[in-house]
């Protein structure tokens, strides 16, 4: 691997290329980047088209991602994801920062190998419970398992764990997850997976193997065309992968520069669209893990300095957040009790009634897809 050492003169460059930059408030990148995730407009696109341009969608749980694509596509109805899972055109496997995401077949087969260094440093989070683990040895013993079958990461750990006594079984499963590729199988449960799935080999259940070759470049084109326009440590933040700096250096003949508000450089596709920073954006709501909210080192695109504490509970899930004027306001909740579905609005600051009524309605429409047995819908707002 080639290392790129940026000289005084490269410095110099940079540093007057981005004083030349046209600058972008933060309001320009929140239309920027909501137009690229389908959230001005429900876009009338194929399931599979949508999560191609999303650049996938994270996928911790399977609910969430059937919230986004309600978000965003329109007309989306649960059964169109199960199609696209069980056809094999969509997949949900471990893919950026180490999480699971659902991404198209198409872009799994083309970026799985490219993730990989990222996987591979992952593993340091084991500390001492990687002691004995020998990779050359547990990853072919992993694939003859699961070549035989699909498995449960139960099953895999314990039956791993016969054949290495020695090491511990959450570093067997951990090191199969990171080391491994792998898809999860869908099933007819109402999420298209259930709590506990099982995992098959990436190259049986697509007939196809992933790239052999990394290939950083086009992926840094699809995050541009999906969350752009972007700096180096917002791509670095939504990959999990390093020193993206040598990729956006050869890419940037191709690319238009331009500056935040704190003179940081950005870099985007020249056609991509960058809307009118007052166009107006609907009132959306996003589910938790939702791609939007974690795809940016700096996240004041999409939610304030102040508020973004509140985004993380304290054992990392994302929470849900909804959108007001393009900016997230907010978290909701929705539950379920006898035949009610409430919808509850926790807003970090005082809504006006025109956010209210919008909100309302938009969260209303959310509880009957979510709970389409529900007899009545209720939105609530509780006290800022």
């Amino acid at each position: 691997m080639s290392i790129y050492l940026e000289g005084p003169g490269d410095v110099r460059a940079r540093e007057r290329a981005v004083t030349m930059a046209e600058t972008l408030s933060v309001r320009a990148l929140n239309r920027a980047t909501l137009a690229r995730q389908l959230l001005l407009d429900r876009q009338p696109v194929p399931v599979t088209d949508a999560v191609a341009r999303l650049c996938g969608m994270q996928a911790q749980e399977p609910k969430p991602a059937f919230l986004g694509l309600w978000t965003r596509v329109e007309g989306f109805q649960v059964s169109d994801l199960h199609a696209a899972m069980q056809d094999r055109s969509l997949v949900r496997a471990t893919m950026m920062r180490a999480t699971l995401h659902i991404v198209t077949a198409a872009d799994y087969t083309a970026f799985r190998t490219t993730m990989q260094p990222m996987l591979d440093g992952a593993m340091r989070v084991l500390g001492d419970r990687a002691k004995g683990l020998d990779l050359g040895q547990v990853v072919p013993a992993a694939r003859e398992l699961l070549g035989d079958r699909p498995r449960t990461f139960n099953d895999v750990r314990a039956l791993l764990q016969e054949e290495f006594p020695d090491v511990n079984d959450r570093a067997l499963g951990y090191a199969v997850r990171m080391c491994v590729p792998l898809i999860m199988v869908p099933t007819q449960d109402r999420w298209a997976f259930p709590r506990t799935a099982e995992f098959t080999l990436a190259d049986t259940w697509l007939r196809n193997s992933p790239a052999t070759v990394p290939a950083p470049d086009e992926l840094m084109l699809r995050y541009l065309a999906a969350f752009g326009p972007a700096s180096v440590a917002d791509a670095q933040a939504w990959s999990g992968l390093s020193a993206l700096g040598e990729v956006f250096e050869r890419l940037r003949p191709g690319l238009r520069v331009f500056a935040d508000d704190k003179g940081r450089e950005l870099f985007d596709l020249p056609d991509a669209p960058r809307p009118d920073e007052q166009a107006p954006a609907p009132a959306r709501f996003l589910p938790e893990f939702d791609s939007l909210v974690l795809a940016h080192a700096d996240r004041r695109r999409v939610i304030s300095d102040e508020d973004r504490p509140s985004l993380t509970t304290r054992n990392l899930r994302v929470r849900a957040v909804f959108l007001w004027d393009g900016f997230a306001r907010g978290i909701w909740e929705l539950a379920y009790k006898r035949k009610v579905a409430t919808l509850t609005l926790r807003p970090f600051t005082p809504l006006s009634a025109a956010a209210i009524d919008a909100l309302t309605t938009e969260g209303e429409a959310l509880a009957r897809f979510t709970e389409p047995d529900a007899k009545d819908t209720v939105v609530t707002v509780a006290d800022a």
